[in-house]
């Protein structure tokens, strides 16, 4: 134990060490991110002679301004935020009304419901049957094959339900003395009760539909509905560039294509980034909440 002085806050050398590796965890985590953007917004000749490091040097944007200009991005961007959108209204519409029923000991076959919803998580059908059956369901090139498969995780299922399970039943009992039925009392009074694990678990479902792009793989073939990940990765992957104009730029392709690669990583990453601050708040009681109660 350190002590600071008198009246101060005593320190233990748990919480000095637990802070530094935290600090050491978040400039490792942070290194990617500031290094790309030093990249991109840098002029070429500086990225090839390999000065770059932590600042941008020659600052320039003429990535970003390519990478913006080009409407297959602005494509692959209306398409993520739409299976964004989409995709977590539907998951949280369905995991939420099933972790409901499932938080209710009353009701007939809990048990054995629960017991199947768990043995998923261990065993899966596979790749291969999970394409056959959404083929055969007509759901190949189109929108509802990027949300629909994954609309509900059994995880974030158990989550919620474990969090349901902790609102006092006196509620659900006033409720009905008031007349409502089960729809009305999981709208009208858990719903209201239940933000922080709604926030969490709308997050988890926006961050994974987001950066999906196994599903657009497998599903999409036609590319004005590919996202912007099947962008990214083709860009970063396979080092193809969408625009004619970009190899011309700064007399060396490789060095070009780097700072296009890192500027639409900044591109297609800020914006799911962006909302954490707003839902930081439920995110770790939602999470904790959920968790362990039981």
């Amino acid at each position: 134990m350190v002590t600071l002085g008198r009246g101060r806050r005593r320190i233990s050398v748990f919480t000095v060490v637990n802070t530094l590796i935290m600090l050491l965890v978040a400039a490792v985590m942070l290194y990617p991110f500031v290094y790309m953007l030093a990249v991109s917004l840098s002029e070429d000749v500086y990225v090839m002679k390999g000065e770059i490091s932590l600042w941008p040097k020659g600052l320039n944007f003429k990535m970003y301004e390519l990478v913006l200009g080009d409407p297959k991005i602005w494509t692959s961007y209306r398409n993520t935020i739409l299976y964004t959108v989409l995709g977590t209204a539907i998951a949280m519409l369905v995991t939420s009304m099933g972790a409901y029923a499932l938080s209710r000991k009353d009701m007939t076959f809990h048990k054995g419901f629960t017991v199947l919803i768990v043995f998923t998580m261990f065993f899966g059908g596979g790749m291969i049957p999970t394409f056959l059956v959404v083929r055969s369901l007509g759901l190949v090139d189109t929108i509802w094959g990027m949300v629909l498969p994954g609309a509900v995780s059994t995880w974030n299922l158990i989550l919620m339900r474990t969090f349901f399970s902790g609102i006092p039943k006196e509620l659900e009992e006033s409720g009905r003395m008031d007349g409502l039925n089960d729809i009305g009392i999981f709208f009208r009074i858990i719903v209201p009760l239940s933000k922080p694990v709604f926030a969490t678990i709308s997050l988890f479902y926006a961050v994974g539909i987001w950066n999906n792009f196994l599903y657009p793989l497998l599903y999409l073939r036609s590319q004005e509905l590919f996202p912007l990940q099947v962008l990214l990765r083709n860009l970063v992957l396979a080092g193809s560039v969408s625009s004619g104009q970009v190899t011309q730029i700064g007399g060396d392709n490789l060095v070009v294509e780097d700072s296009l690669k890192y500027a639409t990583i900044m591109v297609s990453t800020l914006p799911i980034l962006i909302l954490y601050p707003f839902v930081q708040k439920y995110f770790v009681k939602g999470s904790m909440i959920g968790a362990v109660k039981g």
